[in-house]
């Protein structure tokens, strides 16, 4: 008697894991026949594998798995193409697709959200291919390194303006709105609310609208951390004490017309601005973790191996949250590396007037600021006319 209740103790158990709630995700994915097709969660924590199916001659699949209790992130992953998507409201997704041109060609029903995602995902895949071409450009000398650099600069601007406005701001409750957030260019994040104001700005819009829905999940505890350290990026009841401190330890040097800077590199050895006199000197304020910094670093590796010789260096200030970045993508950089700890919100950065980044003043051999260099394409121009 005792063993027959275990038994049925056990299939109820397994009959309630059984009647959980389920979404459904099917279709057919074409030409893709004796190929294996992966369901996989978009975790905080990661990518997740859930599920897989081997594909058939007609290319059927069907996949059945717990329905999360807020608004999840999966893909459809083949041979590195994945289809990302969202499970909210819907009960049943449907995603088909060509094998070849899988990650951009899908069509998806059943949910509003999942074709505002495919939206954001063909709109991102143009910008990479517009970007990519401009590197063509560049590397085969149809395109300086300055004119490629604001160009791609002027192209992401857009971009980010229209997802803002089509896309977060216009319903941040979205699962739409958040996807923006986390999409990559070049593998860099294009919304860096760590290091960029108007970003900080995105995040919140849709931080606060998870907060409202689902206080209690993950993704939305995971966002408002997200905020808070953003904001505290800003210290803006600690600004004023700041620069009281920065005026007696930064004086500005009366005979140059510069303000010293006092900052310190990877090694942890301070550089000062002032002791480069005798060279003519780049001052870059710069964010690494921004998706044009690969290209704003090429322009400046291309002129400091044409200049360098000639009395050229470059003092380039770190406005970077993250320090482990910083150091990991400036250990290879030839010039000088600083970071400065206050970040964007520096009084520093403020005492130079640096709004956006990168931020490029040109310094004379007598340590005069000599110009603010806003088009990147004529910094070497700059250079030259002072050495």
């Amino acid at each position: 008697m005792k063993k027959l209740l275990t038994v049925v103790l056990a299939a109820v158990v397994l009959w309630a894991c059984d009647n959980k709630p389920k979404f459904t995700v099917e279709g057919t994915v074409t030409g893709a026949e004796g190929k294996t097709l992966y369901l996989e969660a978009s975790a905080l924590e990661g990518i997740v594998p859930l599920d897989s199916a081997k594909l058939k001659g007609n290319g059927s699949y069907r996949f059945r798995c717990d329905r999360p209790e807020m608004p999840e992130f999966y893909r459809l992953r083949i041979d590195g193409k994945t289809i990302n998507f969202a499970v909210d409201s819907t009960e049943t997704v449907v995603i088909d697709a060509p094998y070849e041109g899988f990650a951009t060609q899908y069509a998806v029903g059943g949910s509003e959200q999942n074709g505002r995602i495919k939206d954001l995902t063909l709109r991102l895949a143009d910008l990479q291919g517009r970007a990519d071409r401009l590197v063509r450009a560049m590397q085969g000398n149809a395109m300086g390194a300055g004119i490629y650099q604001d160009s791609l600069s002027a192209m992401i601007g857009r971009y980010k303006d229209e997802v803002r406005r089509n896309y977060i701001y216009a319903a941040p409750n979205t699962t739409s709105a958040y996807y923006a957030l986390f999409q990559r260019l070049n593998g860099f994040l294009l919304f860096d609310p760590l290091n960029d104001r108007d970003d900080l700005k995105s995040f919140a819009a849709v931080a606060t609208s998870m907060n409202n829905r689902y206080p209690h999940a993950d993704r939305s505890k995971n966002m408002y951390n997200i905020v808070i350290k953003g904001m505290q990026n800003t210290r803006i009841q600690q600004l004023q004490q700041q620069q009281q401190a920065d005026a007696v330890a930064e004086e500005p040097l009366e005979e140059a017309g510069l303000i010293d800077l006092n900052l310190r590199d990877l090694e942890g050895n301070v550089h000062t601005l002032s002791g480069l006199k005798g060279k003519v000197v780049v001052l870059d304020f710069t964010v690494y973790q921004s998706s044009v910094s690969t290209a704003h670093n090429y322009l400046l590796l291309d002129l400091y191996k044409r200049y360098a010789d000639r009395g050229l260096e470059i003092y380039q200030v770190s406005l970077d949250a993250d320090e482990h970045f910083w150091k990991t993508t400036a250990d290879n950089l030839p010039w000088v590396c600083v970071r400065d700890p206050e970040g964007i919100y520096s009084p520093r950065a403020a005492s130079y007037n640096v709004q956006g980044v990168p931020t490029v003043y040109v310094i004379d051999r007598n340590n005069d600021l000599n110009a603010r260099v806003v088009e990147m394409d004529k910094l070497g121009q700059a250079v030259e006319k002072l050495l």
